[in-house]
Formats: C-alpha cells, structure tokens, sequence
C-alpha cells in the first residue's frame, strides 16, 4: 500500500465528492491533505472529520478562479506546514446545454474554473514544489479529455485542454522533479452528474433510465459507474510514483469507456 507519511496535499474542491474521497485516502495513507473549497464551512467540516479521526488536516478557502485568492490558500499551507508535496486540481463543475443556447458567461465560468483554477494553482503551488525540488500535480481530467459528448462544450474543452497544461507542466517542471499528471474518470455517481441526468432527458427528451443506460453507461464494458474510490486509486496512484518515469500521461478510469 502507498504511504504519503507527511507530505501535504493540497487538493481542491475537497469538501465534497471526488475530492472529498481523494482527502480521506490521502489521510488513511499518512499524508496531511489540504481540503480547499469554496465552501470554506464544508471544507472546515471535512477536516475536522478527519482529525477526529486521529488524522491530520487543514481546511482554506479557495476560489480557484480568483488569483488572490488562490495564492493566499497556498502561501497559507505553506506557512503551516512549510511544504506543498501534491496538487490534485479536481475542483469543477457542469453546464449541460446545446452550443446554441450557451451563454457566454457559462462558457468564461466553465473555462475560469476548469483552466484557470488549473493554471492559478497549478502555478502557486509549483513556486513551492521548485524550492523543495520534488513534488506531483495531478489534474483531474475526464473521458471527456478524450472524447467529446453533445451539451457539454465547454467541459470538454476545458478537460482536453487540461491534457496540454499537464504536457508543457510535465516538460517544464522536469529539472525539478516535479511531476504532472492527468486522471480521466468515466461518470461518477455524485451530485454533479446527478444533476445532470435530468438535464439531460430533458434536453434529449428521454428518459432518466434512458439518460443512464443509454448515454451515461452505454460504452462501459460492464454498466458499472465508476467509483469515487475508483478515481482515488488514480490519484495516489500518480502520487506516489517512484521515478520521473511516471509524467505527462493520463489515465483514463471509466470501466472500458473509452479504450486507448
């Protein structure tokens, strides 16, 4: 089993969901996950969860979309613990509807939150893992990163470009020791994809099962949504690689979903 005793995970959008499990797995492992959110009092929340449980965590409010805001959570973290050893970029959200109803506000929220957050922390926190000379950034891409769905153009935009981010990070950092990879998970059974499947059947005008068996699952292999674990095991995965071997790759996790 990886090990992470003390190294420090900041890792966003960690309140809730997929971020949630990958800050519950990093502290079963040793590791001191840094739960930011920009719902500081769910993140505030989670972390006290965890200490209570006899591990460590620090919760920060993060708006990754704001440079201020990110920088003062990672100077924050650095202050405390006087190290930043992960980033796991996972914070993001969902908009489902056709090129020709979008708002362009919707399209500049998608792509602040997906690709700026990336850049904005993936920035701060690389000034750090520089310093140290060692570290790991993980982007938490989708299959969309490989494929494209209908209703949801700026979501695949915004997780294909990831791919490249992770390309010229990993090319960049590599005389620091500093990693970048990008996990790609298939549909995840959370709120966020909750709320799409409505959405959705009323976009496509079908059903809800339908939304599920037939869009959601339809390429699977086995019917299977993917698991928060699932996408967890991703995560440490990349961590904790041994060797620089490990950079600029995706891992694509979706129960067959996309083949490569």
């Amino acid at each position: 089993m990886l090990q992470f005793d003390g190294q420090v995970a900041l890792i966003t959008g960690a309140a809730s969901g997929i971020g949630k499990q990958i800050a519950i797995r990093f502290a079963s492992a040793g590791g001191i996950p840094v739960i930011a959110d920009l719902n500081f009092q769910a993140a505030t929340a989670t972390a006290q969860t965890l200490e209570a449980e006899g591990h460590r965590a620090f919760a920060v409010a993060m708006d990754v979309a704001d440079e201020a805001s990110v920088n003062k959570a990672v100077a924050d973290t650095s202050a405390k613990y006087h190290r930043i050893d992960i980033l796991v970029s996972n914070a993001g959200i969902q908009i489902v509807k056709p090129v020709v109803d979008l708002s362009f506000a919707d399209w500049k929220r998608m792509m602040a939150i997906h690709l700026d957050g990336a850049f904005l922390t993936t920035r701060a926190c690389l000034r750090h893992m520089y310093q140290a000379r060692a570290g790991s950034v993980i982007y938490m891409g989708s299959v969309h990163s490989k494929e494209a769905s209908v209703l949801k153009a700026p979501y695949v935009t915004a997780k294909h470009g990831l791919i490249g981010l992770c390309k010229v990070v990993a090319k960049e950092a590599a005389p620091y020791n500093v990693r970048a990879n990008v996990v790609c998970p298939g549909f995840v059974r959370t709120p966020l994809v909750d709320r799409q499947i409505p959405e959705q059947a009323k976009e496509l005008g079908i059903s809800q099962e339908d939304v599920i068996k037939r869009i959601m699952l339809k390429d699977t292999v086995d019917g299977e949504f993917t698991t928060e674990d699932d996408v967890a095991d991703a995560v440490l995965y990349f961590a904790g690689a041994r060797s620089k071997a490990l950079t600029g790759q995706s891992l694509v996790v979706s129960h067959g979903w996309f083949m490569q």
